[in-house]
Parts: structure tokens; C-alpha cells; sequence
């Protein structure tokens, strides 16, 4: 359940570090005080217009959660050039349910998987993702929107996507080495014994079968948009 805090992971042209790097932190993000405003209208008409996809009869995307990752598209555009499917993570929800959505955005499908949350975000292990935090060596999970930065491979967590934070409450996570990547605690086998998925250091750890699926469909240039 504990990942290394020393491994090399490739991306770009940065050597990261685990998922965190030493920092002194300020003070975490609460979910009671995660509520920013709405965020500005785009004053820009992108090429190819997109809308919130027609198909969820389960509901399994908040409402909240699809407008404020709909926005992001627009407000990100330069750096999201992909707009034909997106990733939401709903840290509200309980770490042994899905929560990790792909979104097709031209088809309206909506495809669930699960993830971690860090353990700085629930120091007590109850399964549910508190605190958030954007520091170095808080160990916490961050929200706010991602571009996904491709695929690569660490001698530690192996096979990864990359991510590159693009708002203040995430900017941080090439240094944080704030990735996707297969973990032993977001395993099926692990959820049964343990009714609910471990934590990492902050990434977006997901089952081992799962990461080969969503290394080769999130690629680089999508959203991939977290909130509580």
C-alpha cells in the first residue's frame, strides 16, 4: 500500500521524484472551502463546438461536476487541442466505488473506473478524500483541471500517464510527479479484502488491468478535471 517516495519517472524533459518533493506546506484545501467562483466566460468560439454529452441514464456524472469540467474545456482551449473525450475524478465519492469517468463527448458514453485518493487527503483512512493540496510532501490529492501529457514509464510505478496542472490549486504536479499509474491498492483483490481502495502519494492510482485502456485513450492534450 505504500508507493516509493524516490522514483524516477520520465516525462518531458523533468526527472520527478515519487509523487512528492520536499516543501514546507501551508495550509490544505478543506471540501467546505473548495467553492470557487464560477469561472469567466471563454471569449473565444472554439473550432469544433462541443456540448454536454446527451447519454447518462444512470447519472453516474454530478451535474456540478460536468459543468464546471465543460467550462474548463473552453477556458483551457490552448492547452486541451483534444475535445473528443475527457476524464472526471469525483473525489466526493467513497474511494471503493467508481469514480474515475471517461466522457464521450461526441457518443455521450460514459465509461467508470476507480482510483485513489493521497493519503494526506484522508490521514485516517475512512475511504473518502477530505483535504486537498497542491504542496510538495502534503501527500494529498489536488484538484482542479489537468492536461493529460502522454504516456511514459518509471522504474517505480512502471507504465503512467503524465499530467500537467493548469490552475493554481494544481500547477504543481510535474514537480509533485502527480501521475496515473497501476497500484496493488486499487486492485479488485485488494478492494474485496479491504472495502475500500488504499491511498497514494497524491496520484491518480488506478488497477493494474485498467491502466493499459487508459494509458493508450488519454494520450496527450485532454482534460482531465478533478473536483469534491
Amino acid at each position: 500500500m505504500r508507493l516509493s517516495r524516490r522514483g524516477l519517472i520520465l516525462g518531458g524533459s523533468a526527472m520527478l521524484a515519487g509523487c512528492a518533493t520536499a516543501a514546507p506546506p501551508p495550509a490544505p484545501i478543506t471540501v467546505a472551502e473548495l467553492q470557487p467562483p464560477p469561472p469567466p466566460q471563454p471569449t473565444y468560439t472554439p473550432a469544433v463546438q462541443v456540448t454536454p454529452p446527451p447519454l447518462d441514464p444512470q447519472r453516474l456524472v454530478r451535474p456540478e461536476l460536468m459543468s464546471r469540467a465543460m467550462a474548463a474545456l473552453d477556458i483551457h482551449h490552448e492547452r486541451l487541442p483534444l475535445r473528443d473525450r475527457m476524464y472526471l475524478v469525483d473525489f466526493r465519492r467513497f474511494s471503493g466505488e467508481p469514480r474515475l469517468y471517461e466522457v464521450d463527448l461526441i457518443g455521450g458514453r460514459v465509461t467508470p473506473f476507480r482510483t485513489t485518493h493521497g493519503r494526506g487527503s484522508d490521514p485516517e483512512h475512512s475511504g473518502y478524500a477530505r483535504r486537498f493540496s497542491n504542496e510538495p510532501e502534503s501527500y494529498m490529492s489536488s484538484v482542479g483541471a489537468y492536461a493529460t501529457a502522454g504516456a511514459s514509464w518509471g522504474p517505480q510505478q512502471g507504465p503512467n500517464v503524465l499530467l500537467d496542472g493548469l490552475e493554481y490549486t494544481n500547477n504543481l504536479a510535474r514537480d509533485r510527479a502527480i501521475i496515473v499509474h497501476g497500484a496493488d491498492y486499487a486492485d479488485p483483490e485488494f478492494l474485496e479484502r479491504e472495502g475500500k481502495l488504499g491511498r497514494s502519494y497524491g496520484c491518480f492510482s488506478t488497477a493494474h488491468a485498467d491502466l493499459p485502456l487508459l494509458r493508450e485513450r488519454m494520450g496527450q492534450g485532454r482534460l482531465l478535471f478533478a473536483f469534491a
